[in-house]
């Protein structure tokens, strides 16, 4: 089906379209009982690998991305699932809205929301040296848009009781251990606030008590278009945490950390300190 035509209104010095412009790849079925994961970032790096991992799991797909004819190239090379992809600026807080309502009015009620997105610091400003421009544009992707897709899209997974969220963090947002303060001050920050919404979210429903999981990961350097070719991880190993609790069994009276957290941030499916 080719992308529907959307009218466009001015804002500021861009057009946004009034609804987001949505294109789906069907499987051989057109009613599937396959669970559905909601994936940003999914043209590229983390968020692709990610889709392509639960894909071979048997998920259908939900993808988010900016740029159109990636996210479409992205979309074909997964097979034998149903792949729905939105383009979405996740900047602009209305698009972010309209898209969360385009996904809950066409979609099933997802298992998994993977928030895969996200941009770094231009220039490693500090503190005292960042513009409000560059302030804001961080904020906005990294901490506003997770905020309002999980605003948008966790509650009717909640009401289901089955459900797992999983936020691309960083360890440079804690607030302990090596490497946690100085410089970079928009990113460290706004993955702060992620890390703060997923432990303050977490709690909110339960710990996992109610069936939802909320949990934080930090996916380490990886090669990616913001880690840079000499990353020492390749995407697919930054990705491996994400997709193992996003699929993992749970269980509040296990013995392992592994069985029983949730509302953590994980490192190599291992809890790291905030």
């Amino acid at each position: 089906m080719p992308p529907l035509a959307a009218p466009a209104r001015d804002c500021a010095h861009f057009k946004v379209p009034h609804y987001p412009i949505f294109e789906t790849l069907p499987a051989m079925e057109t009613t599937s009982p396959r669970p559905l994961a909601v994936i940003t970032g999914g043209s590229r790096g983390l968020g692709f690998e990610s889709a392509k991992a639960l894909a071979q799991q048997g998920f259908d797909l939900a993808l988010i991305a900016k740029d159109g004819a990636k996210l479409g190239s992205a979309a074909k090379e997964i097979q034998g699932v149903n792949v729905t992809t939105f383009i979405c600026d996740l900047e602009q807080p209305e698009q972010v809205r309209e898209t969360i309502a385009a996904i809950t009015q066409s979609l099933p009620v997802p298992q998994v929301l993977m928030l895969a997105h996200g941009v770094m610091s231009e220039k490693m400003p500090k503190t005292l040296r960042t513009t409000d421009a560059e302030w804001r544009r961080v904020m906005a992707i990294n901490l506003d848009s997770v905020f309002q897709l999980v605003n948008g899209i966790a509650p009717a997974m909640a009401d289901a009781r089955n459900g797992r969220i999983v936020i691309f963090s960083a360890c440079l947002g804690r607030m302990s251990g090596p490497g946690n303060a100085g410089g970079l001050a928009p990113y460290r920050i706004s993955k702060a606030g992620v890390n703060a919404l997923v432990r303050n979210l977490s709690h909110e429903t339960g710990l996992g008590a109610r069936g939802l999981l909320v949990d934080a990961i930090c996916p380490n350097h990886s090669r990616t278009d913001m880690g840079g070719p000499d990353a020492p991880r390749s995407a697919e190993e930054g990705a491996a945490t994400a997709i193992w609790l996003a699929t993992r069994t749970f269980n509040a009276a296990g013995t392992t950390d592994q069985e029983k957290l949730t509302g953590v941030l994980w490192e190599d499916q291992q809890v790291v300190p905030w």
